[in-house]
């Protein structure tokens, strides 16, 4: 992928409800900007076996405590994460409030990761602790 991003996030549904997109679109692209942004300015990915993070968020109807990994791809750098969330939380609610469920989301698959690969992560947990 031709990109200068170090996280990108993606939904998968794993169920038949319909989240509206335009919020939901609007709320992952700021919550992702934001973490971004965080990831460069901590120092996240220094010392890292891989370059960026992809995201997939599976719309399920649990909330999983950790993600799912595949291997670091070695063309890009990319590594794969995905971890399931209950998709009731996304139903009628706000663009805000769905901002908050794909941030905490994130964090909590960041900071898993940045423990695996021993990096910088108490900027992550601060955030996931103000969250």
């Amino acid at each position: 992928m031709a990109h200068n991003r170090k996280l990108a996030l993606s939904g998968i549904a794993l169920t038949e409800a319909r989240i509206p997109p335009r919020p939901n679109a609007t709320a992952a692209n700021r919550s992702r900007d934001e973490l971004e942004q965080e990831m460069i300015q901590s120092g996240f990915l220094e010392g890292a076996p891989f370059k960026w993070v992809g995201l997939s968020i599976r719309y399920g109807l649990v909330d999983e405590a950790e993600p799912h990994y595949q291997e670091i791809d070695p063309k890009d750098g990319e590594l794969p994460l995905a971890i399931e969330i209950d998709v009731h939380r996304l139903l009628g609610v706000s663009e805000d409030e769905m901002a908050v469920v794909y941030r905490k989301t994130a964090l909590i698959a960041l900071i898993h990761a940045g423990e695996k690969y021993h990096l910088k992560v108490n900027r992550m947990k601060e955030l996931l602790a103000q969250a």
